[in-house]
């Protein structure tokens, strides 16, 4: 009796065709939920570059830069709060129209989201044997999702620059040992004082000369401001840096720092500043260890993590825009929540503070990268209308809502994994399937 045929089976793995059309619908799915988030949202209209615009314009006609002021339903009277430095690279758009100006910041914002996203994912991609462009097609609308994006874009913000030279310095320059390490923090802090943050984080992860640089270079992109306009740095230097009135209300929601949530409690007396300090004071010191600990450990984005969410918590204002650092915090989660060993090779330890991460552990670390991304994409302003009159936090789930980015970056302290043993994106024997 003859023997039945084999029919060959199909599987997964052996059909690349189906895999990479699979791929390419969740691609599209992302891409297409995109605009529906941003056209949910609040509209914003530009709103912070208009005032930008306006403030350049009102100095290019000889007034003094810091008396300029633009009314707000919201936040009451809104001022140009920059350091001088940033207004001397936003003077020569004072020249040209508004629509113009809209066109280059937004167009700078993407391809910044671009580079970034790429510079995050793809060693994550080479690690795990994944093609980078599927991983990196997946995370950019990931990333756009988000509400931190959404309000760079849709405020006209110009965050993102700074993010570009903060992840160029610490992901790139500053691990090769590059002589021009610490350039781009330097600056980014003479635009906006912020990232003053990761000169402390170099100077506690022990990078010396990273820190000198970044510092003389802050010293120096100041210097510049001042030499061309003396009044307006001593004005900015001396009065208008301390008044945070200038900057908008501290209870509104939008304001995702410790302040911001003391403030809501305290309504409508301010919080008591020592007891500020002291959380500051508690939450800089636990963070910018753990931070340490992770350049130590080689895992340069834990420690840069962890600086830009200490940053935002200590900052007296934070508003949801600023909070960048929760995408690269998903990223390691998402990493550690993956990672096998090379072949061959033993697994290196993870350290995730209180918690022992294990193979048995790591579903919750994707667990907690879920519902950290549900939260960021959902917002805490963006589908809110929390009114006009300062209002207190009156109900447990209104705490968490008006509180949400607070909350998360204060458990993320705790629970980011610091992964050792991180090699920057090591050649591979077996190329990823594409």
């Amino acid at each position: 009796m003859p023997a039945d045929p084999v029919v060959p089976t199909v599987t997964v793995e052996d059909d690349p065709g189906g895999r990479t059309a699979r791929r390419l619908v969740g691609i599209v799915v992302l891409i297409a939920l995109v605009p529906v988030l941003y056209l949910l949202a609040s509209p914003h209209n530009f709103f912070d570059l208009h005032i930008y615009m306006s403030a350049m314009r009102w100095w290019a006609e000889g007034n003094p830069l810091y008396d300029y002021v633009q009314p707000d339903r919201v936040q009451g009277e809104l001022y140009f709060t920059y350091p001088p430095f940033a207004a001397l690279l936003l003077r020569p758009f004072a020249g040209l129209r508004l629509g113009a100006t809209v066109v280059i910041f937004t167009a700078f914002t993407l391809v910044a989201v671009l580079v970034t996203t790429w510079w995050l994912v793809t060693p994550v991609a080479d690690r795990h044997r994944l093609s980078r462009w599927f991983a990196f097609g997946l995370a950019v609308p990931a990333v756009f999702a988000v509400e931190s994006i959404r309000e760079t874009i849709t405020f006209g913000q110009i965050n993102m620059l700074l993010i570009v030279l903060i992840l160029a310095d610490l992901l790139i320059a500053v691990p090769r040992g590059s002589r021009w390490a610490g350039v781009g923090i330097g600056l980014a802090t003479a635009l906006k004082l912020f990232p003053g943050i990761f000169i402390v984080y170099l100077l506690v992860s022990r990078r010396w000369r990273a820190a000198a640089v970044a510092s003389a270079t802050a010293a120096a992109a100041t210097l510049l401001a001042a030499a061309i306009a003396p009044g307006d740095s001593w004005r900015f230097w001396t009065h208008e840096l301390w008044a945070t009135d200038r900057v908008g209300r501290t209870d509104y929601t939008g304001n995702q720092s410790l302040f911001g949530l003391l403030s809501r409690f305290f309504i409508p007396a301010e919080p008591n500043q020592l007891l500020w300090l002291g959380l500051v004071a508690i939450v800089a010191g636990y963070g910018l260890w753990r931070a340490a600990r992770a350049a130590r450990a080689g895992d340069e984005l834990a420690g840069l993590t962890l600086t830009g969410l200490i940053g935002a918590l200590a900052s007296p204002i934070s508003w949801t825009h600023h909070v960048y650092w929760f995408i690269p915090a998903i990223v390691l989660l998402v990493d550690a929540g993956l990672r096998q060993p090379a072949q061959g090779l033993p697994e290196q330890p993870l350290d995730q503070g209180r918690i022992e991460v294990g193979r048995e552990r790591r579903t919750p670390l994707l667990v907690l990268a879920a519902v950290v991304y549900v939260c960021i994409a959902y917002g805490v302003v963006s589908y809110y209308d929390w009114g006009v009159a300062a209002e207190r936090t009156n109900s447990p789930v209104e705490f968490i809502l008006r509180n949400m980015y607070v909350l998360l970056a204060l458990l993320l302290l705790f629970v980011l994994p610091i992964r050792r043993g991180i090699a920057p994106s090591p050649a591979r024997a077996v190329p990823p399937p594409d």
